[in-house]
C-alpha cells in the first residue's frame, strides 16, 4: 500500500474516536493531544468535525463521544454473519452448563467481543458486545494467539504493555510463549484466576469451513462454584462439539 493512497485526516479521526473509553469517558483538547501524539490545533480539528458530524459533544470544556458512533461498530456486526450465527449457540451452551458463554474475534493484542450470553455477571467490570479485554492473560485470547504463527504471536505480545492483574498472571514473554505452546497441543486454553481473582474460564478456537482460525468461545465462572478439573471434564466436551458444529456453517 503506498503512504499516497492513505487519508492522514481520517486516520487522525480514527485514532481521537479511539482514545475514549470507560476510563476516559471526557476528554479535553489537551487531554486528546497528550494521548494520540498529534498537534493541539490537529486534536482540536478532529474533534470539532466529530461534534459537527454528531458523533462528539462538547460542553464548552470536555468531549464525550455520543451514541451516533455505534452506528460504526453496527456496519460490522450487521456485515459479518459471525455474532448471528454464534449466537443460538451461546445460548443454548449457557443453559446447559448455566454459566456465562462468550465469543471475540482477536484485534491486536486484544480480544473483541461479537457475542455473549450472561447467565450470572462473573467479572467486576461489565462485558456486552464491543468489550475488550487483554488477548495475553484471556482464555479467550490465549487460543486466538496460539493459532497464530510464533513470531506474529511473540510480536502481538511485544507490542503491548503485559500489566500483573493478579498474582497469577502470565506476563513474561517467555512463560507465555511456553503457555501459547501447550495451548495449541492441546486445544484449548484454561485461565484460573489471572484476568481476575475468583475468575476461571476455558475457551476454544473457533474455525471456519476451511479450518482457519476466526474466533474463539469460552465459558466462564466463579472460581467458588466451579473448579478447572469441572471446566475441563464437563464444559470443554460441549464446547468442542459446538466448535465442530459452527466449523460447518461459517464459510
Amino acid at each position: 500500500m503506498r503512504e499516497g493512497d492513505l487519508i492522514a485526516g481520517f486516520a487522525k479521526g480514527l485514532s481521537v474516536i479511539e482514545t475514549f473509553n470507560q476510563q476516559r469517558e471526557k476528554l479535553s483538547i489537551a487531554d486528546v493531544a497528550r494521548l494520540t501524539g498529534l498537534e493541539r490545533a490537529s486534536a482540536r480539528r478532529c474533534l470539532l468535525t466529530l461534534v459537527q458530524g454528531g458523533y462528539a459533544e462538547f460542553d464548552g470544556k470536555f468531549f464525550r463521544l455520543t451514541a451516533h458512533v455505534l452506528k460504526l461498530g453496527y456496519a460490522y456486526l450487521s456485515s459479518t454473519p459471525l455474532p448471528r450465527i454464534i449466537q443460538p449457540f451461546l445460548e443454548q451452551l449457557s443453559e446447559a452448563v448455566h454459566e456465562s458463554s462468550s465469543a471475540s474475534i482477536l484485534d491486536g493484542g486484544e480480544i473483541v467481543y461479537v457475542a455473549r450470553s450472561a447467565q450470572r455477571r462473573v467479572m467486576l467490570i461489565g462485558l456486552n458486545v464491543g468489550s475488550r479485554l487483554p488477548a495475553y492473560c484471556a482464555s479467550m485470547g490465549r487460543v486466538m494467539l496460539a493459532a497464530l504463527p510464533e513470531d506474529e504471536a511473540r510480536r502481538r505480545l511485544d507490542a503491548v504493555k503485559r500489566e500483573k492483574h493478579t498474582p497469577r498472571t502470565l506476563t513474561g514473554t517467555a512463560e507465555l510463549m511456553k503457555e501459547l505452546a501447550k495451548v495449541r497441543q492441546q486445544g484449548y486454553a484454561l485461565i484460573d484466576e489471572e484476568l481476575e481473582i475468583g475468575l476461571r474460564s476455558i475457551a476454544v478456537p473457533i474455525h471456519d469451513s476451511r479450518g482457519a482460525v476466526v474466533a474463539a468461545a469460552n465459558v466462564g465462572a466463579q472460581a467458588m462454584r466451579v473448579t478447572s478439573e469441572s471446566l475441563v471434564q464437563d464444559v470443554l466436551p460441549r464446547l468442542l462439539k459446538m466448535q465442530a458444529e459452527l466449523g460447518k456453517l461459517l464459510a
